[in-house]
């Protein structure tokens, strides 16, 4: 019932961070699960003002302002992309309670092309930059969907070794990407990273994994592979993979999911987990989205300008968006029974994995029917 559901509502962190899409991306990336970015960008103005907008926010009735600290972050998708990345850097500074949440990831476009980057990047206390794996070559570029990406990854590469950064490498397992991977570990050996990260007194960290099936990688669902066709990987990134991800099993078929989901019924919220940390994306149109879900319109919260703050907050704390809806009201059981195929032998990394693909797919029709 709805007062069952409001009443159960969503816990909203005093402690969050805040995101804005500034600058885009040089990517257009067809596994990203935060989609394409538009080409409109954000002034710095715009995000004072928001900032401004957040730090001041009350709850009806409250004689102080909610939130007790907030991160600014001028990027949502690759960071130091624009080219004033220290002036935004600083401006971040400025905005957040503490320094800026910069996790470990770089530009790899930037650090090909500005030699200054990596040891600014290191002056900061960057440690480690993760850089993703598509292929060899054009394989690389055609998921980037940027040519010369693949080239711009090894060169990221050998800037962060020479800065004393450890270039963490995330390789992505489709079937574009099987042919390849025997070349790209050569690469990787012919470029001694892992004695390099171990002279830095890092081990150096490689794992694979499958692209989610969210976002845009919903379109290249047909490049999943299955166990037949991923049998031929080595064994010791397997491993090491798994130890990395913490797994026993790096994936499963679609029909053992299946199987999976519909003997233990999962509990809310399945798909998409509760992030450790409460983030919101702020879009140069002024929509919001939190970092629960992805930036399709189903996981919509509003917009800063049209609906204000107090709207948007209280339509996260009561799940009010339509996907926030769905996993509250619609069992994972019937999705699965609707879009999944027991004869599937397509490889997920796990339940809720493939409940994001079901998930996107019943949001989808959903918003077609109303548009009807």
């Amino acid at each position: 019932m709805i007062g069952e559901l409001r009443e159960s509502s969503v816990h909203l962190d005093r402690d969050i961070i805040v995101a804005a899409d500034m600058h885009g991306c040089p990517n257009r990336c067809r596994h990203c699960y935060l989609g394409r970015s538009g080409s409109e960008q954000m002034t710095t103005s715009r995000l004072r003002e928001a900032a401004m907008l957040f730090r001041t926010w009350r709850r009806k009735g409250a004689a102080s302002p909610f939130f007790r600290e907030i991160k600014f972050s001028t990027w949502a998708r690759e960071p130091d992309y624009a080219a004033n990345y220290r002036d935004l850097y600083a401006l971040e500074c400025e905005l957040s309670d503490g320094p800026p949440a910069r996790y470990e990831l770089l530009s790899v476009w930037r650090l090909a092309r500005d030699a200054r980057y990596a040891p600014w990047a290191r002056s900061i206390g960057t440690q480690k930059c993760q850089i993703s794996f598509f292929g060899v070559g054009s394989t690389q570029d055609w998921f980037c969907r940027r040519r010369g990406a693949f080239a711009d990854s090894l060169m990221a590469t050998e800037r962060l070794l020479n800065a004393g950064i450890m270039p963490r490498w995330q390789v992505f397992v489709t079937k574009k990407l099987l042919p390849d991977v025997g070349q790209l570990l050569e690469l990787a050996q012919d470029m001694r990273i892992r004695e390099r990260c171990e002279t830095m007194g890092m081990p150096w960290e490689l794992f694979c994994h499958l692209p989610g099936p969210d976002g845009e990688a919903r379109a290249i669902e047909w490049l999943r592979p299955t166990a037949k066709d991923v049998a031929a990987l080595p064994s010791d990134l397997l491993v090491a993979s798994q130890r990395y991800l913490g797994r026993d099993t790096l994936w499963r078929s679609e029909r053992e999911l299946l199987q999976r989901v519909l003997h233990s019924e999962p509990e809310f919220p399945y798909a998409y987990h509760r992030p450790s940390v409460t983030g919101f994306y702020l879009l140069p149109s002024g929509d919001v989205y939190s970092n629960w879900g992805t930036l399709e319109p189903w996981w919509r919260m509003g917009n800063l300008d049209r609906d204000g703050l107090d709207t948007i907050m209280n339509r996260y704390r009561y799940a009010e968006a339509p996907a926030m809806q769905t996993i509250h009201r619609v069992p994972a059981g019937r999705l699965a029974l609707r879009y999944g195929d027991m004869t599937s032998q397509r490889l997920y990394g796990s339940e809720d994995g493939l409940l994001c693909l079901y998930l996107a797919r019943y949001c989808e029709e959903e918003a077609r029917s109303a548009e009807v």
